[in-house]
């Protein structure tokens, strides 16, 4: 009893402790709440009239919060108290949205009801927040990314299209490289991971028909179709096919220099004559129409690869 007495005191002290260090949920005193004191009055009452009027037209129900930081607490949690607390959205219609801006973190967040996550996505939330707010921030123009950033909200919800976003995407997509080359709609981390994982693949199968005698004819034309296609979902069109151009000069060039060399005739010849050879550690055998490989003396090995994505409610960023 005196332990369970203890530890339900320490249980209280911490509760306490952990809710005296959180960031306070404001009251609720209207649509735009500017606790970190970044908008004018006159950007507060524009704002408030055009949720307003939104309101009016489709009974959605957004609301603008500012807070000056949050102490190293997650936004996506805070958001998700401050949407529970207010009871943004009608009931029965969840059709409620949370835009948060925290400038001395460099955070936002376009926390979404449930009921307007069909129109309002985490890939649209997400667009809008990298698209038409983040650039306004990091010119340090708050009230111009909040306010770009609701309307661009209310354009979504009401049906519409977002030209900022629009314009991106045809006029202004990210370029990479000396070459100036159109990249899709994907993070720098993004595409060092989706990188890695499909140029580690075609590409040990290039090094290896490069290096194989014989057979390797058949994986430069086999793999033809793999750089025309894969490089689309890092490098975009324009990138895949300077990666396919490449990969076809290279991949012959690079065969007919090694051609001569004479650990590639030795290659050969055992082939030939043994059936089997050893190149770099990888032991390659041949039959009468096909060939395989594989790592030292345990049997052939093949390699095969998947992917895949995840999402949460709403969309996160920062500047």
């Amino acid at each position: 009893m005196r332990k369970s007495i203890i530890f339900l005191f320490l249980s209280a002290m911490l509760l306490t402790t952990s809710i005296a260090a959180g960031v306070d949920i404001p009251y609720l005193t209207g649509r735009v709440t500017d606790n970190a004191q970044i908008l004018s009055s006159e950007t507060r009452k524009s704002l408030t009239e055009s949720l307003k009027a939104h309101e009016s037209r489709t009974t959605n129900q957004i609301a603008i919060l500012t807070v000056p930081t949050l102490n190293g607490e997650s936004i996506e949690d805070y958001a998700a108290a401050v949407f529970e607390e207010w009871k943004l959205g009608q009931k029965g219609k969840d059709n409620g949205i949370l835009i948060i801006v925290v400038p001395n973190d460099r955070r936002m967040r376009i926390e979404v009801g449930y009921g307007l996550e069909g129109t309002m996505t985490d890939s649209m939330a997400g667009r809008i927040i990298q698209y038409v707010m983040t650039p306004k921030f990091k010119k340090g123009d708050f009230a111009g990314g909040i306010t770009d950033g609701a309307k661009a909200v209310i354009e979504i919800l009401e049906g519409g299209k977002v030209q900022e976003i629009a314009d991106h995407k045809r006029n202004t997509a990210e370029k990479t490289g000396f070459l100036n080359i159109e990249s899709p709609d994907m993070t720098i981390m993004e595409r060092i991971l989706f990188g890695a994982f499909i140029f580690g693949i075609i590409g040990l199968f290039t090094i290896i028909g490069i290096l194989t005698p014989g057979v390797g004819w058949f994986l430069y034309f086999f793999l033809i179709p793999f750089w025309a296609m894969f490089p689309i979902i890092i490098l975009g069109t324009k990138g895949a096919f300077v990666c396919l151009v490449t990969y076809v000069i290279i991949f012959p060039l690079a065969k007919l220099f090694l051609k001569n060399s004479h650990w590639y005739k030795k290659a050969k010849n055992n082939l030939r004559t043994k059936g089997k050879t050893s190149i770099g550690g990888f032991v390659l055998s041949s039959g009468r129409s096909s060939g395989s490989w594989s790592s030292g003396s345990s049997g052939s090995s093949g390699f095969s690869g998947g992917g895949g994505s995840s999402g949460g409610g709403g969309a996160s960023g920062s500047w």
